[in-house]
C-alpha cells in the first residue's frame, strides 16, 4: 500500500489571486461539486474560457454579425471596428508599437508556418543554417524541416558554438510545454543578431502566463495562440517587424489580401491584410481580444506569482512519492510539470486520475525528439493556470496514490 505524506500548505503560503471568486468567471466550473468534480490541469494543451470571452463572442453572433472591411452599413462597420479593436488590444498586450505588424492567424501553427514560407522562400538558399532547441513542439520543428529540404539548408539544435554567418534564421520555444523551462531567449536573440540571423519565438506557452514585451525580447517574430490564454479556438497571432513583413510574400491568396487584381497578375494589400486572405475569425479574433483585457485586469505578473506557487507546491507533493519521477529541473520554469509514475503507464494514469475528475495530459505532447533524448515513449502532464490552487495539487497526489493501489 502507498500513502502521500501530508504537506500541507504553510499558513504564510497564501496565492495572489481569489481562486474560487475567479473560478465563478467560468462556466465550465460551475455547478461542480464533490459528487462531480472537475480538477482541470492540461492548461498546457488549451485554458477554459470565461464567460467575459463567451459573451463577446455571443455578442458579435447576436448583434452585428456581418463581414469585416467591406460593409459599409452600421453592423459590417461595428464588425470592422471590433475586429481591429481587437487587433490593438492584443499587440498592446504584447508590448507591439504598431499593431499593423500584428496579424491574426489561425494559432502558433499557422504563425510559424507563415515565416517559414513567406519569410523561408524568399530567403534561405542551399548551405544556410537554421537553428532550432531539441525541445521544441513539433509545430516548431516540421515547417522548418520542410522549408530546409526545399531550400536546400540544413537544421542544427543550439549550442553557443552553433551560431555562425551559416545561421539566418533562429526559431526557439520560450515557454517549454513538457518540462516547463523557460528559456533565456534574451541571450539567444542577441546571439542571433551578433552573426545577422532572424528570431522568431514560439510563444504559445508564454504569452497566456508571463508578461511579455516584444520590444524587450527584440526578437524579429513572435507567435502564439489564443486558446492558451482563456480565448477562443481557432485564433492566434504573429507579430513580426514592419521591414520584415512588407518584404515576404503572402502566404495564402484570395480576397481582403490583395490591392488590384487583373486576369494575369495582382499587387498586395498592406500589412497585416496582407496576410489574412478570406473572410477572417472575426468572432475568434473579437473574443481574444476579450480574453486579453480579462488576464489585463488580474495582471499577468500576479497571475505568473500565483502559478508559480501553486507549481512549487506541486512539485514539492510528488518529489515526496518515490515512485514518481519528474523531468526538467530548470530554475526559471513555469506552471508545466511533467512526470511518470513507476508501474503505471502515463495513459493508464490519466484514466485512472480521470475516475477521480482529475484531468491531465498523457503522451509525448508534440515533442517527440525530446522524449527519445529522454528515453521515454510519453509522460503525464500537469499544468496549471490562473483558476488552480493548493487542492487541486492535493487532489492531483491523492489520486496518484489511489492509482499506484489500484494498479498494484
Amino acid at each position: 500500500m502507498t500513502e502521500t505524506a501530508t504537506l500541507e500548505p504553510p499558513a504564510a503560503r497564501t496565492l495572489p489571486l481569489d481562486v474560487e471568486s475567479t473560478r465563478n468567471d467560468f462556466p465550465i466550473f460551475r455547478n461542480r461539486s464533490v459528487e462531480n468534480p472537475f480538477t482541470y490541469l492540461d492548461n498546457a494543451a488549451t485554458s477554459q474560457t470565461p464567460r467575459q470571452v463567451v459573451d463577446a463572442v455571443e455578442a458579435y453572433y447576436t448583434q452585428y454579425n456581418a463581414n469585416v472591411h467591406r460593409s459599409i452599413y452600421a453592423a459590417g462597420e461595428e464588425a470592422t471596428e471590433a475586429y481591429e479593436s481587437a487587433r490593438e488590444r492584443v499587440g498592446s498586450f504584447i508590448g507591439a508599437g504598431d499593431s499593423h505588424a500584428v496579424v491574426f492567424t489561425r494559432g502558433t501553427t499557422e504563425a510559424i508556418n507563415l515565416v517559414a514560407y513567406a519569410w523561408g522562400r524568399l530567403n534561405l538558399r542551399e548551405g544556410d543554417e537554421i537553428l532550432l532547441t531539441e525541445m521544441e513542439h513539433h509545430s516548431n520543428l516540421v515547417p522548418w524541416q520542410l522549408t530546409a529540404q526545399q531550400a536546400g539548408a540544413s537544421l542544427r539544435f543550439i549550442v553557443e558554438a552553433c551560431f555562425s554567418e551559416k545561421t539566418r534564421i533562429v526559431s526557439v520555444i520560450h515557454q517549454s510545454n513538457v518540462f516547463g523551462t523557460i528559456n533565456n531567449v534574451h541571450k539567444i536573440t542577441s546571439l542571433a543578431k551578433s552573426v545577422g540571423a532572424v528570431t522568431l519565438i514560439d510563444a504559445a506557452q508564454s504569452v497566456p502566463h508571463l508578461h511579455t514585451d516584444v520590444s524587450a525580447l527584440d526578437c524579429d517574430f513572435l507567435a502564439f495562440s489564443g486558446h492558451k490564454m482563456l480565448g477562443p479556438t481557432g485564433v492566434g497571432m504573429l507579430c513580426g517587424r514592419t521591414e520584415l513583413l512588407d518584404q515576404m510574400e503572402p502566404f495564402l491568396a484570395g480576397g481582403e489580401m490583395i490591392r488590384t487584381v487583373s486576369l494575369d497578375s495582382s499587387t498586395w494589400n498592406d500589412v497585416p491584410w496582407k496576410f489574412e486572405a478570406g473572410t477572417p475569425n472575426i468572432a475568434q479574433a473579437i473574443g481574444l481580444g476579450a480574453a486579453v483585457d480579462y488576464l489585463s485586469h488580474l495582471g499577468m505578473e500576479t497571475i505568473h506569482r500565483h502559478e508559480a506557487a501553486v507549481t512549487e507546491y506541486a512539485l514539492e507533493k510528488l518529489e515526496e512519492m518515490p515512485e514518481v519521477t519528474i523531468y526538467g529541473s530548470a530554475p526559471e520554469r513555469g506552471g508545466v510539470v511533467a512526470f511518470n509514475v513507476d508501474g503505471v503507464h502515463p495513459h493508464d494514469l490519466s484514466q485512472l486520475l480521470d475516475r477521480d475528475g482529475i484531468a491531465v495530459r498523457a503522451g509525448h505532447h508534440c515533442a517527440q525528439p525530446i522524449m527519445d533524448k529522454l528515453n521515454v515513449s510519453a509522460t503525464a502532464r500537469a499544468s496549471f493556470y490562473l483558476y488552480n490552487d493548493f487542492d487541486d495539487v492535493d487532489r492531483l497526489t491523492e489520486s496518484i496514490a489511489s492509482s499506484l493501489e489500484f494498479m498494484s
